[in-house]
This record gives C-alpha cells, structure tokens and sequence, in this order.
C-alpha cells in the first residue's frame, strides 16, 4: 500500500508546477484584466478613470476575506475539498463578470473570484508547510514563486490578444477554462496531505484562538504586516500601471511587454533567492532588500519631482526593474519566515497570515492607486513609504528576539 502511494505521489518537480499553476491564478486573474480596463470602463459607463481600478482592488479583498474561510476548512476536511469549493467559487464569479452588464456586477464578480481563488493561496502554502520547513520550505515557495511570476509576464499579452479578436468578456471565459483544468490536474495527481488524524474541528473558537497565538508571536506577526506593507506597494503598481504605461507615457499596445519585463525582473529575483536563501539566510536577505528598496524610492522620487512628475520612460523602467527584484526578494523570505513558528497550526496560520496581510494591503494599494494624478510620484512615494514602515517593523521583530 505504501508502494503503490509512492509511485502516484507527483515528484517535486510537479508538485512545483501544480502548486503554481493554482497560485497563479490570482495572478492571471488580476493581469490579463488590465489591458482591458479602459474598454470595461467604457462599456460599463464608469465616470472615473481611477475608479476603474476597483476590478482589480475588488479581487484581493476577496482573497482577504476567502483565506479565512478556507483555510480553516482545510485543517477539517482535508486540502483538497477546500481547493475544490474555492475553485468552484472562483468559476462562478468569472462567469458573473462574462455576463455582468454594470459595473456593480462586475465588482461582485470580481469579489467572488478573489474569495474562490484564495482556497489556493491559503491552502497552497499549507501544503508547502505540510511537507516542509525552514530553508527548504523558503526553497520551495521561491521556486513556486519563479514559476508562478511566468504568468505575470504573459497574462496582459493574453489579455491583450483576446481583447483585441473577442472582447474583454473572452477573458473571464478563458479564466473558467483554466480553473477547470487546474481543478482536474490537481485532483487526479496531489495527494491528500492532511491525514485525518491531524484535523481539527471548524469553529470560531479555533480561528479565533489561532489569531491569539500568531498575535502573540512576534516573528508571526511582524513578518506578516511587513508582507502586507510590501503586497500594498506592489497592489498600488498594479492599480496605477495601465494608466501610467498606456496613457501617461503613451504606449498603447505595448503595454503588456513593458509589463513583462518588470515582471521578469520579479522571476529572476525569486529564482536567486532559492540559492541565496541557503547561504545567507531569510532575515539577512529581508533587511538588505528593505533598505534597497527604500533607497532606490527616495532617489527616485527626486528625479520624479525634477521631472515634473514624470522622469524618462528609461529611468522609470530601470527603477521599477531594480525595485521589483527586491521585491522578488522579500515575496518569498516573509511569508517563510511568518509561517516558520506555525508549523503546529499550519493550516489555520497560513490563513491567517495570507488574510491579514491582504487586509492591510488592500487599503494600501487602493489608496496609492486612488492618488493617482497623472504622475508617478504617488506610486513611488508609497513605495518609499511602505519599505520604511516595513524596516520598523523589522527592527522591532529583532528587538525581540
């Protein structure tokens, strides 16, 4: 019997790729829209250029509110009905937003598909922490990671595609599509990581006492609002990049490529973090990327203010470049390292940790995308802002220790 569970068991190798294949959705979910954004505007008669950014804020406060839920449910019935039900969620609210024929709808929809497609996220790093711990599992999730940072890199070209020869409503149906073959892949070569008698029962009590635990553990906490601080800065580029790639600079279609490349940058990080990690350590890498990231706002916002607010489109993309391979950096070390003393309550903590660090993005991002004026300046402030926030709250992390 336990030969027989080998030889089914999916290899590293593909139990990378599954994992990142269900993370990215969120991805995929989030940047094949925004080339689209603009004509949904338009066809849903919505007044405010900046408003339009609410399709993708709507999303993560659905990933907020969803890992609560799922992860919970995964330490009861196992990981993977809540991957089932999550997934479910998230094809219903794409197929709303097909149908949707006001800009209400389409916020339900999106709200619908970011709760279903945080079963995934939430899970996902359950998964991880079922199998692995420490370093290996910061190796781990930075390989996730650098698949996972493919689609980024695509999904604005696809979008752009199929808004050009269908229409942006073409785009939630291939977002069905893909859940459906993700759901089919994952149920026929995961196995189940969770045995029974490792599960807990669904209760408020439960999730209320997990919270008091990882509230009072200060690595748990810290590492989890500094990743909040840092998915904020990076929700607030996603808001504002259409705006300021396609109307501010002026570059149309080409949008999706510049977007890729900055992507890239992410991919290449989380891919030298997977050795880095093993020499120098997560904290060590944490520190160092903060203060780069730091630096290279405060510089930056300089050029920007001489600039009139908006610096050459080639100083821009080397700032955003090297600012997104810190953040390639920090992804992966700060959940690691939030989920490193939870290893005992592995699936209600990552639910936790993934929920309460989208909460405190989501006003983040929203708030640095809402400020958009037509420059970059409020990008590149709230970025600076974030990465000082975040090397507080580290320094109070290690004044603990």
């Amino acid at each position: 019997m336990i030969t027989t569970r080998q030889k089914t068991e999916p290899s590293q190798a593909e139990f990378v790729i599954i994992l990142s294949l269900m993370m990215s959705l969120t991805a995929l979910a989030t940047d094949a829209m925004l080339p689209a954004l603009p004509q949904i505007g338009a066809d849903l008669q919505v007044q405010s250029a900046n408003n339009r950014q609410l399709v993708v804020s709507s999303l993560f406060l659905g990933l907020a509110v969803g890992q609560l839920f799922f992860g919970p449910l995964s330490d009861k019935t196992g990981r993977k009905p809540a991957i089932y039900g999550g997934l479910s969620v998230f094809v219903i609210g794409s197929l709303i937003s097909v149908f949707s024929f006001s800009f209400p709808m389409m916020l339900v929809g999106r709200l619908l598909q970011g709760t279903g497609v945080s079963s995934p996220r939430a899970v996902g790093l359950a998964l991880v922490r079922d199998r692995f711990e420490g370093r290996a599992m910061a190796r781990i999730m930075s390989f996730v990671t650098t698949v996972f940072i493919l689609v980024p890199m695509i999904a604005p070209s696809m979008g752009q595609a199929l808004l050009l020869f269908t229409g942006w409503r073409s785009i939630f149906g291939a977002f069905v599509l893909l859940a459906i073959i993700t759901l089919l892949w994952f149920g026929l070569r995961m196995p189940e990581t969770l045995a029974p008698e490792d599960r807990a029962p669904f209760s408020l009590q439960r999730i209320l006492s997990a919270m008091g635990e990882i509230f009072r553990t200060r690595p748990a906490l810290g590492f989890t609002v500094t990743a909040g601080f840092i998915s904020g800065a990076h929700l607030g580029y996603l808001n504002s990049s259409q705006q300021i790639f396609q109307e501010e600079y002026g570059l149309g279609d080409l949008f999706p490529i510049y977007f890729a490349i900055i992507a890239l940058s992410i991919g290449l990080a989380s891919f030298l973090n997977a050795r880095m990690v093993m020499r120098f350590g997560m904290h060590f890498l944490v520190r160092w990327a903060l203060i780069i990231m730091l630096g290279l706002a405060i510089s930056s916002a300089s050029v920007a203010l001489i600039a009139g607010g908006q610096p050459p489109l080639w100083f821009l993309m080397i700032y955003l470049m090297t600012t997104f391979f810190t953040v390639g950096i920090l992804f992966g070390n700060q959940n690691a390292l939030a989920m490193e003393p939870l290893g005992r309550i592995a699936g209600i903590g990552a639910a936790v940790v993934g929920s309460l660090s989208t909460f405190i993005s989501v006003p983040i991002g929203t708030l640095i995308g809402q400020s958009y004026n037509g420059t970059v300046l409020p990008l590149v402030i709230g970025m600076a802002t974030m990465a000082g926030l975040s090397l507080i709250v580290l320094h109070w992390i290690e004044s603990g220790s």
